[in-house]
């Protein structure tokens, strides 16, 4: 009943004899080159370029930055630009108009944008 449930089993066990008594070809050093090769484009394409484009976004954003732009921080404050300084920020959150001092690379998102020509009515 085993082998009728599973076929693929009993076709593995023949071939590992089979193994077993004839010499294996290929050298085990190469193979072990291209399989660790193969792991680490793996990891590269999985991981380490993903991760690259989503900094480059980040980054884009960041230094779009303008004043009056409502922001949120890594901290989870939310504000709006009122003054900016080479890597830092003046925000301005709440009613009461207070002003925090904050660095650059500690915003997260830009929430609401400042219209380009918000002055300017038709």
């Amino acid at each position: 009943m085993f082998r009728t449930l599973f076929p693929f089993l009993e076709a593995a066990g023949e071939s590992a004899g089979a193994a077993d008594s004839a010499p294996s070809t290929g050298n085990p050093l190469i193979q072990t080159i291209i399989m660790i090769t193969l792991f680490g484009l793996a990891m590269y394409f999985l991981l380490y370029r993903p991760q690259k484009k989503q900094e480059k976004v980040i980054a884009e954003m960041r230094s779009s930055l303008k004043v009056g732009d409502e922001i949120s921080t890594n901290g989870g404050i939310l504000g709006k630009i009122i003054q900016i300084k080479d890597d830092f920020l003046v925000i301005e959150t709440g009613n009461d108009r207070t002003k925090l001092k904050v660095a650059k690379w500690a915003v997260r998102a830009i929430e609401k944008r400042v219209e380009e020509d918000e002055g300017e009515e038709e």
